[in-house]
C-alpha cells in the first residue's frame, strides 16, 4: 500500500504517506529480484476463485486516492518492469485535478486496475446511510461513467469500516474490498483483505524486512 511517491514537503502532516522516488524505484527492483510479479486485485480474485493461473510469488501494488506522483512517477518504474498498479481513486481527487483525467486514462493504458475509494474520502463509520450509499456506490458510478471500467473493488477511507459499511459496499457489488489491516490478504475475508502498508522512512531495509516477515 502506497501513496505519494515524493519526497514529503516541509511540515507536511503525514510525511510517512510520502515514499521517495528513488526508494520506491528499487523497492520495485528488489521485488523483481526475489521472483516477485506483480498483479491486479481482479487477477488474485479470480485465481482464489476459479483458479485461474497467477505468476509465482503475486503481489500487488496498490495506491490509494489519487496522487499526480502516482502518474508521473509510480507508473514509469512499474511499466519497465511490464507491471500493473491497482489505483484506489478517490472520485474528487480527478475533479479537483489531484490527478487529472487524462493521467488516470493512461494508467488503464498501462494495464493498471481502477478500483473505488469514495467520492470525498470520509469515515464511513460516522455518515448516514445516504451519505454512506452515496460514497460508496455513488463513487463505483462516477468512476465508471468517467473512465468505462469495471470497478470490482472497493478501498475503505483510513481503514474505517464495520460491519454496516461492509454490508453498503457488498450491496454495492463490490466483489471486495481492501483494508488497512497489516497482513497477506486471504478469500476467506474478502471484504477485509488485509495489506502491506509502505511507510516514507522504511527505506530499502524497512520494505525488504516487511515482505520478507509476511512472504517469507
Amino acid at each position: 500500500m502506497y501513496h505519494v511517491i515524493a519526497a514529503p514537503p516541509a511540515g507536511v502532516a503525514f510525511p510517512e504517506l510520502f515514499v521517495r522516488p528513488a526508494d520506491f524505484a528499487k523497492q520495485m527492483k528488489w521485488l523483481a529480484h526475489q521472483g516477485f510479479h506483480a498483479v491486479t486485485l481482479r487477477e488474485v480474485y479470480e485465481y482464489w476463485l476459479t483458479g485461474s493461473p497467477l505468476p509465482r510469488r503475486a503481489v500487488v501494488i496498490s495506491f490509494d486516492d489519487g496522487y499526480l506522483s502516482q502518474a508521473t512517477e509510480a507508473m514509469p518504474v512499474l511499466r519497465k518492469l511490464h507491471w500493473p498498479g491497482v489505483l484506489n481513486l478517490k472520485v474528487n481527487a480527478v475533479q479537483k485535478f489531484n490527478l487529472p483525467l487524462w493521467r488516470v486514462r493512461a494508467l488503464i493504458a498501462a494495464k493498471w486496475e481502477i478500483d473505488a475509494h469514495t467520492i470525498t474520502h470520509p469515515d464511513l463509520t460516522t455518515v448516514d446511510d445516504a451519505r454512506l450509499w452515496q460514497e460508496v456506490h455513488g463513487s463505483r458510478v462516477e468512476i465508471r461513467k468517467m473512465l468505462h471500467v469495471p470497478v470490482e473493488f472497493f478501498c475503505y477511507p483510513s481503514g474505517r469500516y464495520n460491519a454496516r459499511v461492509i454490508d453498503a459496499v457488498r450491496r454495492a457489488g463490490y466483489w471486495g474490498a481492501t483494508t488497512t489491516n497489516y497482513g497477506l490478504a486471504s478469500p476467506a475475508k474478502p471484504y477485509e483483505l488485509s495489506r502491506v502498508r509502505i511507510n516514507g522512512s522504511d527505506g530499502l531495509a524497512g520494505f525488504a524486512h516487511k515482505l520478507e516477515s509476511v512472504a517469507p
